[in-house]
């Protein structure tokens, strides 16, 4: 009998024509019927030593599920049809799988044993899946909290890491207050996300299921402002900083204090509250102007197809480092992620809409030109990147290649400065592992580590979540030996 993985190619979920998704925000990827799904679980079957759940670093890299989901097992329980099992069976190790099978890069499939000599398992496709297949049959419902211990803990930033952290500490007994400064819960998943990746109602949808399990929810708090750090530690009997990386990088070159030049998630921010019905200021409305976007990441393909669906009279995005390879590369072994060259929607939008791709490759941005303090361009230089000897890549400017592009917005997407000047201003001192200088304060997900994945926020909420229950289970106990 043949293999599977010999017989079915893999398969992602589709997605809606590029021609109607530009014209709207809803979200760009639909389902796989069921039995697709189980077929592409049937290509897991055959594996003999899984590295998909490993959840570690080689240097910076993540190998595998940093939350160490038992994808081999769910897999299994779905070529079964055992979707309700499959369900079960994902909620013992990822609080919010609706989140990560929409938005996580999928660590996982780059370390997925298959993907040494075929396409990978389309595994954060079948897990959106099953959970999608659960809340339509309605098995995700409030779980009862039995008893309660009497403590309580703050959590302070409402991303994926104070969600999860405030989902176990709830079902742990523990009276949990999430404090956020928006006016919605969240964090990125709700402001820094666009719409057409994760809907926001599937956010909603999480949030109103651990208020109805017991979690508090206080919005518009603003920790540092409204309320400082020692009347929580008053208040509370427990504190846990889960605000995240805020502080955006900037370009730091001549000119770029212009108008017209804007912070991508102050951008992408604008945008989610329009969708709210809220006006949208002029300085975030794309609309028949030249956008360049600075930065090659997911948060700069997500301005491209917010700009795109603004109606922009052009885009291009500015990439620091060379175009990826079609095949994985040398310096890629597995179970590295291979980082190959993808069409992602927002590529796919702009060859549909502009008939060219936007991104450009090895680019430095010298400086911006301006007009009455208005952007009106931006000169760059082509550089070319050597890898040394050690391991060490350098860039050098190409003689003679400066290039000025017309530009009537800029976004800068260039991802986030580390958070300790930000939690130290508001008098928070990280010392290590979770813990801070003050012994009932707690710091977790990128507030703690710096900018990272969906999935290791998870997983940071959950082990401070665990170093919290422990802190207070000890302040029990000496509760009772001084009694």
């Amino acid at each position: 009998m043949k293999h599977k993985f010999l017989e079915i190619a893999r398969q992602t979920l589709p997605e809606r024509a590029v021609d109607d998704r530009v014209n709207d925000y809803q979200e760009y990827a639909m389902r796989l019927s069921d039995e697709a799904v189980k077929e592409q679980a049937e290509r897991c079957m055959d594996c003999g030593t899984p590295f998909c759940h490993v959840g570690d670093l080689i240097g910076q890299e993540t190998i595998g599920c940093p939350i160490h989901n038992y994808i081999p097992e769910w897999n299994k329980l779905v070529t079964k049809e055992d979707w309700l099992g499959a369900y079960h069976r994902l909620m013992e190790t990822n609080n919010f799988p609706e989140f990560t099978g929409r938005v996580c890069p999928a660590p996982c499939e780059g370390s997925c044993t298959l993907g040494i000599s075929e396409e990978p398992v389309a595994i954060k496709s079948i897990e959106r899946t099953i959970i999608d297949r659960a809340f339509e049959n309605g098995w995700v419902t409030p779980r009862t909290v039995k008893q309660r211990t009497g403590w309580t803990v703050a959590i302070i930033g409402s991303g994926p890491a104070g969600l999860a952290a405030a989902d176990q500490l709830n079902q742990m007994g523990h009276h949990v207050t999430i404090l956020e400064k928006a006016d919605e819960a969240g964090g990125l998943l709700m402001y820094g996300i666009p719409n057409m990746k994760l809907d926001k109602e599937v956010v909603r949808r999480r949030v109103r299921l651990l208020e109805a399990e017991g979690v508090r929810i206080r919005t518009g708090v603003n920790v540092g402002v409204d309320v400082s750090v020692d009347a929580l530690r008053k208040e509370f009997d427990a504190v846990i900083f889960a605000t995240g990386a805020q502080k955006q990088r900037t370009l730091g070159i001549e000119g770029d204090d212009a108008s017209g030049v804007e912070m991508a998630m102050d951008y992408l921010t604008a945008s989610m509250h329009e969708r709210k019905g809220e006006a949208l200021a002029p300085r975030y409305d794309a609309a028949k102007k030249h956008v360049i976007v600075i930065g090659g990441g997911d948060t700069g393909a997500d301005c491209v197809a917010t700009a795109i669906r603004q109606g922009a009279a052009s885009v291009v995005q500015f990439g620091k480092h060379p175009s990826k390879g079609i095949l994985r590369g040398v310096d890629r072994p597995w179970p590295l992620q291979p980082d190959t060259l993808t069409t992602d929607y927002a590529y796919a939008e702009s060859l549909a809409v502009y008939d060219e791709d936007p991104r450009t490759y090895l680019i430095r941005s010298n400086r911006i030109l301006k007009e009455s303090d208005r952007v009106v361009g931006i000169e760059t230089e082509q550089m070319k990147k050597i890898v040394n000897p050690d391991g060490q890549a350098s860039f050098f400017a190409i003689e003679n290649s400066t290039q000025v592009y017309p530009a009537d917005l800029i976004l800068v997407a260039i991802g986030f400065e580390r958070p300790e000047q930000e939690l130290r201003r508001i008098g928070v001192e990280k010392t290590k592992h979770f813990h801070t200088v003050q012994d009932n304060v707690f710091v977790a997900g990128d507030a703690r580590r710096g900018q990272s994945l969906i999935v290791w926020a998870i997983r940071e909420g959950r082990e401070v979540a665990e170093e919290v229950d422990s802190f207070l289970n000890t302040c029990q106990e000496r509760l009772k030996t001084s009694s």
